[in-house]
Parts: structure tokens; sequence; C-alpha cells
């Protein structure tokens, strides 16, 4: 069994996959306090005894990945283990100005997404988590850079934090996007205001896409994330959602580094 684990900067997920397919998967909250001997504890019980013959991580949090380090050399010795970093091969092309600033999971989704959808024209993935990306992916797989906002849940703490009147909400489709209260108010604008904000910076992308690849075929948009269920039927510009893109890309990654 191949144990795939995504390190993010608000959740860590990890995915068990048997071949190709995910069978399990498990969602739970980053501390870059944790230990190697306190992950360990905490996968060790999500495992309950599965036999793990491969390992494949990426981490946008150093701290834990430092520490996930100490705890694979501690508890998983022997195991082959890939970790996305420099020297890993992705097969992913980095055509942006500086390539040591692009975050581990954004590669792993470009190569997710166009081996998913690439058959035919560009990806777009959109990443709901702590901040909102959206990655652009060449119809030959190449990385081509994106547009990077503040993630839905730090701007509704942002809101309350500095308006006195204004407080957290429940993330939650309104009845109507003119709330009638201050609550319905606080989810229409959240809700819809970042669908609105991912439909506009989606068809500009589409836009420059189909002047850079006049013959390619039509650009798929994707998106990902612990909160993409929050605009799933409300965004205009999703195709399809795949919640466990990343997993799937780390399994990619460690299959081409394994040969």
């Amino acid at each position: 069994m191949l144990l795939a684990i995504d390190i993010g900067n608000t959740n860590t997920v990890l995915g068990i996959f048997e071949g190709e397919e995910i069978i399990k998967t498990w969602r739970v909250k980053t501390d870059p306090r944790d230990t190697a001997d306190e992950l360990w504890l905490r996968f060790r019980s999500l495992l309950d005894g599965v036999a793990i013959d491969g390992l494949s991580i990426c981490s946008t949090v150093p701290a834990s990945l430092r520490e996930i380090r100490h705890m694979v050399t501690r508890y998983f010795d022997g195991i082959p283990t890939t970790i996305v970093e420099p020297g890993i091969k992705t097969g992913v092309p980095l055509l942006v100005d500086n390539p040591k600033e692009i975050g581990a999971d954004r590669i792993v989704n470009t190569l997710a997404a166009h081996s998913l959808y690439g058959s035919s024209g560009a990806c777009i993935v959109v990443d709901f988590g702590t901040s909102t990306n959206l990655d652009v992916v060449s119809p030959t797989g190449e990385f081509l850079g994106g547009a990077l906002a503040p993630g839905i849940e730090i701007s509704v703490e942002a809101l309350a934090a500095r308006a006195a009147q204004l407080r957290k909400v429940e993330l939650v489709k309104p009845r109507s996007v003119i709330g009638k209260n201050t609550v319905e108010a606080l989810q229409s604008g959240t809700i819809y205001g970042f669908a609105g904000q991912v439909d506009g910076l989606v068809h500009r992308i589409i836009d420059e896409l189909d002047r850079l690849y006049p013959d390619a075929g039509p650009t798929t948009v994707i998106a990902t994330g612990g909160l993409a269920p929050l605009v799933i039927g409300i965004s205009e510009s999703i195709d399809f959602h795949e919640p466990d893109l990343t997993l799937t890309g780390l399994a990619l990654i460690f299959e081409r580094n394994s040969n």
C-alpha cells in the first residue's frame, strides 16, 4: 500500500492507494509544532495496522516537513519514500520567473490535472485552501503560473476581526443572494463573492490561453481543496471536482521515481 501525505498550511490530507485506486483518505489539522513522534502517533492511529510499502509526501510547511523526515527515518526505515523537492522527477516543466518559489502542491496538482484531463487542451486547477490558488497548465503539461488570492476562511476571519458589528458565520449557501439579515448578507458575500472571483479570473485566464494556444481544445477547470464544496454548483466556470487531486499527483510522482 502507498501512503500519500499532503501537508498544507491548515490541513494535512492522507490517502492510501492500492495500485492506482485510492481506498481511504483522512483530513487532519496541521500543527507545525508537532514532533516526529507526535506525527507518528497520529498517523499510526489512522492507519490501524495497514501495511505500508511506499510513501509519497509534499509539504508547504517547512517545520512540518522537517519533522516528517525524522518520522520517516525513525518509523518507516527502509520503505521507499518520495518527497517532492528539487531533484525529484515530476515531469512538470516550470515556465515561471523563479521555479524555486513554486509550492510543491502546485507542481503535484499540475501533474495530476494534466494526467486526468489534459489530453485535449489546457487545464486550470482551482485549489480552495488557506489561499485560493489558480494554477494554469499548458496543453503539454507545463506549469505556466497562475493567480493567488486570500482563502475563504481567512477572509471571513479577517472581516470579523476588523469590523465591530460583524462576526464569523457558518459558511453555507444562503436562501438568496440578497441577504435579509447580517448572517445571510455575510454568507452571500462570501459564497457568491468567491465564486464570482474565481469565474472572473478563469475567464481572463482562458482568454490568454486561447491566444497562446489557438489550436488547442477547450480548457478544463478542476476544483480541489477542502473548501471547494462551498462553491461547487455556484461557480459557473468549474467543470470537475477532484477532492483527491493532490494525492493522485503524489501517487504519480512516486511511480515516476520508483522506476
